[in-house]
């Protein structure tokens, strides 16, 4: 797959750029491409893959329906970027199957061709590049159109349309590595965004960034309408912002459902190590975890055990 494509592939005044009044016509499209249809977009089905004679991914299997939001969670190592990989073709497992839109993706389906259809972000940002932030947005039309096709007049009006619809106008022709880096991911998106994909998949695409910008590019990228994947590292905004749920540990798909069903403190304790209290949250009544501090851990043939160190009347 081409590079390109891989890698293309307050509350009111911080996320005015999220509002609903202010949604293009171009993520109404993608509202309305993914109403006409809920039966699944992605089915993965038994894939495993090894790396250096390692098993990093162990007989996976599910599905993601059109226009859900799914995040993959899993400590560190857990396989959670090689098993993205697999989906946006990167990698090629070695038994199982991807099929996107009941086609095997790697038997049915050009690399160019699917690069239409998938949009990528990734947790490093392109870097030594001297492209403006029109440039960086502009290159989601490179799998439609090639990569020196002059851009027609429909083309810069889409352009433009995405680079507002992720609040970054006044930044335009402002060079993308002097962006910050929510402002880089969020470019990011807007170039996803003129790729007009079926598909977003993110890898990790917050890990870097402050409290505020992993709230913003998140709710950015929920607003689209369109099927999203992504990995995270933060627990909370993945059960705030999720439909679906996949947690990976070892390789292995270890839980799957709605975060109601996979946030619990049994399963923050087998598969993280950790102890924590599950309650639903104040604004939205999603699990909610809260974690606790000065303990013990001992291993048993359950999991994890904790034994406080100290205890308060």
């Amino acid at each position: 797959m081409l590079c390109l494509a891989v890698s293309n592939v307050s509350m009111v005044c911080e996320y005015q750029f999220l509002n609903t009044s202010s949604k293009t016509n171009l993520s109404k499209q993608f509202s309305e491409k993914v109403s006409e249809d809920q039966s699944d977009l992605l089915c993965i089905e038994n894939i495993s893959w090894h790396a250096d004679k390692q098993l990093i991914l162990d007989d996976i299997s599910f599905n993601i329906r059109k226009g859900s939001f799914t995040g993959l969670l899993g400590p560190n190592g857990a396989g959670k970027s090689s098993l993205l990989r697999c989906l946006y073709r990167y990698i090629k497992p070695d038994v199982g199957s991807v099929k996107f839109n009941q086609q095997d993706i790697w038997q049915q389906y050009g690399a160019y061709q699917y690069a239409q259809d998938i949009a990528v972000v990734l947790q490093e940002s392109p870097s030594n590049f001297n492209l403006t932030v029109h440039d960086v947005v502009a290159l989601g039309l490179v799998p439609h159109k090639g990569l020196f096709t002059r851009e027609a007049a429909s083309d810069k009006e889409k352009i433009a349309c995405a680079i507002e619809q992720v609040g970054l106008v006044d930044k335009t022709q402002q060079n993308f590595e002097h962006l910050s880096g929510g402002e880089k991911q969020r470019a990011l998106i807007a170039r996803a965004i003129v790729q007009s994909p079926t598909l977003l998949i993110m890898d990790e695409p917050t890990s870097h960034l402050d409290v505020r910008y992993q709230i913003q590019v998140m709710e950015l990228a929920k607003s689209l309408g369109i099927t999203v994947i992504a990995s995270f590292h933060d627990l909370n905004l993945a059960s705030a912002m999720c439909d679906k749920l996949l947690v990976l540990d070892k390789g292995k798909l270890v839980e799957q459902g709605t975060p109601s069903e996979v946030i619990t403190s049994e399963m923050l304790s087998n598969v993280f190590g950790v102890c924590a209290q599950v309650t639903p949250h104040a604004q939205h009544q999603v699990p909610h975890i809260s974690y606790f501090y000065g303990y013990d851990i001992e291993s048993t043939h359950n999991g994890i055990n904790c034994k406080s160190e100290t205890t308060h009347d």
